[in-house]
């Protein structure tokens, strides 16, 4: 098994899923009730469909994490603590205390992130769009319930994020701006393959209970289809684009 799933597309935007997977190899045990791997904690629930539905709407290529953020969380730094967790959530993932970080990161994490680096150079994206869900509110309580409907994280390089959250506002939906946390925090996949590339991204984050179904993809595939084609054509037309 390899780290990724790949999904052709022809067009100038480029779709990641970090948390596409609840899958955990056979070969990997950890050590956990396996209802948990329908929790936020193993996938981020509906970003796959979203991101799948999404990528057939606009032709575009689209790279899915293929196993379980449990297993390996591919939205870290190689050298982040998180990278291979032992608690999520409140929850201890006991199989993971011996695990082999170097072989994950050979077998899991470089593969995925290597497949990114190969499409941004080939393709040279107009607009990369990461797509994850978050949850209404953390089991451990350690954070506020979260109101927003969407969020856009960004760190350094805000074009792209500037003019998605102002859309989404202006569209009615409850935005956070670099929330429910900040990308300026954890921002790890875009902070490789676009901001080390001056590449234009979306890194956008729906409140997983809106994306749970059929119904709400489908909702969502229609406003993201429209928000990033959007923000793809706002930018060609400059900075001032943005204000």
């Amino acid at each position: 098994m390899t780290g990724y799933r790949w999904i052709e597309g022809a067009g100038d935007i480029l779709i990641l899923c970090d948390h596409a997977s609840n899958t955990v190899p056979d070969d990997i045990d950890l050590g956990i009730d396996p209802a948990l791997l329908d929790k936020h904690i193993a996938i981020d629930i509906g970003a796959a469909p979203l991101a799948e539905a999404l990528a057939a709407q606009l032709g575009a290529p689209a790279i899915l994490a293929a196993v379980s953020r449990l297993v390996i969380d591919f939205n870290r730094e190689p050298d982040a603590p998180g990278l291979i967790p032992h608690v999520s959530d409140g929850h201890a993932i006991p199989g993971n205390d011996a695990a082999d970080r170097d072989a994950r990161i050979a077998r899991y994490f470089a593969p995925y992130h290597a497949q990114i680096a190969r499409t941004v150079r080939a393709r040279r994206p107009a607009l990369i769009v990461v797509i994850h869900s978050f949850t209404p509110a953390l089991e451990n309580g350690l954070a506020e319930p979260r109101p927003w409907e969407a969020g856009i994280l960004y760190n350094r390089d805000a074009r792209a994020a500037r003019i998605g959250v102002r859309l989404l506002r202006e569209a009615g939906i409850v935005t956070g701006d670099n929330q429910p946390y900040s990308g300026r925090v954890l921002n790890a996949t875009m902070n490789r393959h676009a901001e080390a590339t001056g590449t234009p991204y979306l890194g956008i984050e729906i409140r997983n209970d809106l994306i749970r179904d059929a119904a709400g993809v489908e909702r969502w595939r229609e406003i993201l289809a429209k928000l990033v084609t959007d923000v793809r054509d706002h930018l060609a037309q400059g900075p001032l684009a943005a204000t």
